[in-house]
């Protein structure tokens, strides 16, 4: 089994000046560090307005950072969000490919499509539309980061013209899709699509083998990938923190926990939110006593404890556990230190095991992949003569007599250079700039 660590950013109130900045900074800190130890992931979300819960609104450019301070750790997405007004799929493209080249190629593409109203409604998106947002967006980014030129699309959500979108992502034929998974339907989704699952719900090792089953079986028996290569993975979170003394793992991370899940469902299922006002972590504080507890069947426990924690996760066959470890006001040097205990006294079974097993699972499963991939309806390629030529904008000027002198003289001068004619009327197949 593989592990990662799983970042939102969390800042609980009251705030004070350079909060975020410390935030920041201690996650670049923990990702180097986990580097360094032999951590196989880091995940990194992607909020809009989630006071508090979360303070991460440009995964992009947290994981450009984080590429440039570790050499091995996969760095993920965890998650875009994909409907086009959020982020347009070329720009996502764009950015993919370039976080991927930057990385060496450590890139894992999650997606997904939000939940929460305050990220919807400042957006201007239907909840009724997102699902067929996602899955119009995920397609065609995708499409566009594998063929030259991409034709271009006239979709429900979004349109555009042919373009061939650079640069292309270093990992061929793109990198890893995953989606963010909050119930065991999405996850029969993910299989289906053939992209690896990200479970953020928190279920035990016996419902996790459920979920695991589903997965594996709808892969093998109905997947059409929605890319161009498929990612049979299933990973789900738990809590973190790890301590000699099981009281004060309990100390260190308990809250942390509690408050993950407390903020989550203030923003997402019970909560009455007003921007800027609403203090979370009073109404937190209030909510305690009737919390329930977080101790070792949540990872928070002695090494020997959290072993058992994962090593059911283990035996369900989950691919991967990532570990919310920077929740509600858990301390950097905490995290550290249980960082490398785990690292030192937990995690070397499970690695010593993981390359038999990743062998022997996509041994099993390449058939299938292979009949995954042969049902898969691929966009068709623009035959060369259907790709358009397209007139640069001060030629179009140009040509309809709206040039001032200055650029009059510009065009006279880089005509001559590139020996282009002065004046060319738009060719049969040409087409306007913005077309």
């Amino acid at each position: 089994m593989k592990f990662g660590i799983f970042y939102e950013h969390q800042l609980p109130r009251p705030w004070h000046e350079g909060d975020e900045h410390r935030i920041y900074q201690q996650a670049l800190d923990q990702v180097e560090l986990a580097d360094r130890l032999g951590i196989d992931h880091a995940w990194e979300v992607e909020h809009h307005f989630l006071e508090e819960y979360s303070h991460s609104s440009a995964p992009e450019v947290f994981l450009a950072a984080c590429s440039q301070r570790t050499k091995h750790i996969r760095l993920g997405h965890g998650i875009v969000l994909m409907p086009p007004n959020y982020n347009h799929p070329a720009r996502v493209a764009e950015r993919i490919a370039a976080l991927d080249l930057v990385s060496d190629g450590r890139v894992e593409f999650g997606t997904g499509e939000s939940s929460s109203i305050m990220e919807l409604g400042g957006f201007r998106i239907s909840p009724d539309d997102k699902r067929a947002m996602w899955t119009e967006a995920v397609e065609q980014c995708l499409n566009m980061m594998v063929m030259n030129p991409y034709p271009g699309f006239d979709g429900k959500y979004f349109s555009m013209p042919c373009r061939n979108i650079v640069p292309k992502p270093l990992q061929k034929p793109h990198p890893p899709v995953w989606v963010a998974c909050s119930n065991r339907e999405t996850i029969k989704l993910a299989a289906r699509l053939g992209i690896g699952a990200l479970t953020f719900a928190f279920v035990d090792p016996t419902e996790a083998k459920q979920w695991v089953d589903d997965y594996y079986r709808i892969f093998k028996e109905e997947c059409v990938p929605i890319g161009h290569a498929v990612n049979p993975n299933i990973a789900m979170v738990t809590g973190f923190s790890v301590h000699a003394d099981s009281a004060e793992a309990r100390r260190r991370g308990e809250d942390g926990f509690r408050f993950f899940g407390y903020a989550l469902a203030h923003h997402y299922i019970f909560g009455e939110h007003k921007p800027g006002r609403t203090d979370i972590w009073a109404n937190f504080e209030l909510a305690r006593p009737a919390l329930p507890p977080a101790g070792a069947n949540r990872g928070i426990g002695t090494p020997a404890e959290l072993r058992a924690h994962l090593a059911a996760f283990e035996a369900s066959g989950v691919d991967q556990v990532a570990f919310i470890q920077q929740g509600g006001r858990n301390q950097h040097e905490h995290i550290c230190e249980a960082l490398d205990l785990f690292t030192r006294e937990v995690m070397p079974e499970f690695k010593e095991r993981e390359a038999r097993r990743q062998k022997a699972k996509m041994a099993e499963l390449q058939p299938f992949i292979e009949k995954a991939m042969a049902r898969k309806e691929r966009m068709k390629a623009l035959a060369e003569d259907e790709i358009p030529t397209f007139i640069a904008l001060g030629r179009q000027i140009a040509e309809q007599g709206k040039e001032t002198e200055q650029q009059r003289a510009n065009r006279q001068k880089w005509a001559a250079t590139s020996q282009v004619p002065l004046l060319d009327p738009l060719k049969k197949k040409g087409v306007s700039a913005g077309s």
